[in-house]
């Protein structure tokens, strides 16, 4: 079977003014068949939506190059669809306005386009709404109209970037089984969908194959086959093992992963390896986050499934692991195929009292991650103890991206004052070693 689209080696970097290079994708090759459901997941900052990007010709890769059944796209734009998280709809526009919009733009005659319009609007279930203004209605209702607007192009590929994440729970449950009802109906004119998503469930409910990108920069961590037969129902322990695999693949970014038991056969996977890194990439996690996860963890004889435990707390994917991550990193916990483990360190901790926290953290942070080390250092160094804060921004600007390197900095204070491995003077910019005694203010004005 010939793929429709092939990325060959894409890579995807930002060039920095004193010529550093910030590689956002790793060297990348991935195939897309027809007759399947695609799924791409990867934590935050692993390029999931630039991957998707260049693959639909709204962005150029770096290097390499991405074909369209066998062809150069040269600048055109494959005939594909896109549906957003954010509705992105026309407010000033009626709702069969807004799905005729696209062949407005494709020049088709009145008649036809509005035929057609009408005949995707009744099937995902908006007959009776052509002439109502997105205000009226209700979120579900507008991706709906995403999704009408989508199909009625007869994309060949239609790639959806998170569509239900907007939505509150009930109402993307629901959409996402109206959208497996039209696929295995055969009611949309596509041969493909894509879809981008966080939300490991579904993924394992939705998706025929499953592409797991890892971060720092975004690379390809597993591709794999999900032969379970429609409806999946979510307590089999088939569907269930799945999403645990997911989730080792997920948290155990720097292992390498078997393969799931039914290898991928049709698709190209070229992954790059992971490029060693001076400083590891904080997890975004607040040290009450981490304080919950490991009382929790306490709680239940030491350890606990990853899939239960967001399932019992009701959070995504993307809101468990940086949690997950920062205790790991820390020597709090350990990760085993989607299983978390308090360590004995982590125990101290979950039981220690409000003080005895902050210490614990401190020599944790100390110990196990290298850019506190080497604040520490330097703050000691210094014969007044204190350092401007942009010292570390031109350090850690090599490594990370702008959006990046505000998002660790954000971390670093958090992580540092509460541990009190240093204080922050936000208007002066310095960051003061914290050491009992010390009279900080006046160090802070020095």
């Amino acid at each position: 079977m010939e793929p429709i689209i092939e990325a060959i080696n894409v890579e995807k970097f930002f060039q920095q003014p004193e010529g550093n290079r910030i590689q956002v994708i790793a060297p990348t090759s991935l195939s897309i068949y027809p007759g399947a459901i695609v799924a791409l997941l990867g934590p935050s900052g692993s390029g999931k939506s630039t991957m998707l990007r260049m693959l639909t010709g709204l962005a150029t890769p770096s290097a390499g190059e991405v074909l369209w059944h066998g062809k150069q796209l040269d600048g055109e734009i494959p005939h594909v669809a896109i549906v957003f998280q954010s509705f992105a709809l026309f407010p000033w526009l009626t709702v069969l306005d807004n799905v005729e919009a696209p062949l407005v733009a494709r020049g088709m005659g009145a008649v036809e386009r509005h035929k057609r319009a009408l005949r995707m609007l009744d099937t995902v279930g908006l007959d009776g709404f052509e002439t109502a203004y997105p205000k009226e209605l209700s979120g579900g209702m507008k991706q709906r109209v995403g999704f009408a607007r989508a199909m009625v192009v007869e994309p060949e590929v239609l790639f959806m970037d998170e569509p239900f994440s907007a939505l509150d729970v009930l109402t993307a449950e629901t959409l996402r089984g109206e959208l497996l009802e039209l696929w295995l109906n055969r009611k949309m004119p596509i041969s493909t969908i894509f879809i981008v998503t966080h939300n490991i469930e579904e993924a394992v409910l939705l998706a025929d194959r499953v592409v797991v990108l890892g971060r720092n920069p975004g690379r390809i961590r597993a591709d794999f086959q999900i032969p379970l037969a429609h409806p999946r129902e979510r307590k089999a322990p088939e569907f269930v093992e799945f999403v645990d695999y997911i989730y080792t693949v997920m948290t155990q970014l720097d292992a390498e992963v078997a393969p799931p038991p039914q290898p991928l056969e049709q698709a190209t996977v070229a992954a790059a390896p992971r490029p060693e890194r001076k400083y590891t990439m904080l997890p975004h996690a607040r040290p009450g986050g981490i304080a919950g996860l490991l009382e929790l963890l306490a709680d239940r004889g030491g350890r606990d499934d990853l899939y239960h435990l967001a399932e019992q707390l009701r959070l995504e994917v993307d809101d468990l692991l940086p949690i997950t991550e920062a205790a790991v990193l820390l020597g709090f916990a350990t990760l085993d195929k989607g299983d978390a483990h308090i360590t004995a360190d982590g125990m101290k901790y979950a039981e220690a009292g409000i003080l005895q926290r902050k210490e614990l953290f401190r020599d944790a942070a100390l110990a196990h991650i290298a850019l506190f080390q080497q604040v520490d250092q330097t703050l000691r160094a210094k014969t007044n103890h204190t350092i401007p804060l942009e010292f570390f921004r031109d350090v850690l600007d090599e490594y990370f991206s702008e959006e990046e390197l505000e998002r660790q900095l954000e971390t670093v204070l958090d992580w540092g004052r509460y541990a009190e491995i240093f204080d922050y003077d936000s208007h002066t910019g310095r960051m003061v070693l914290s050491e009992p005694g010390t009279d900080h203010a006046e160090v802070a004005a020095q």
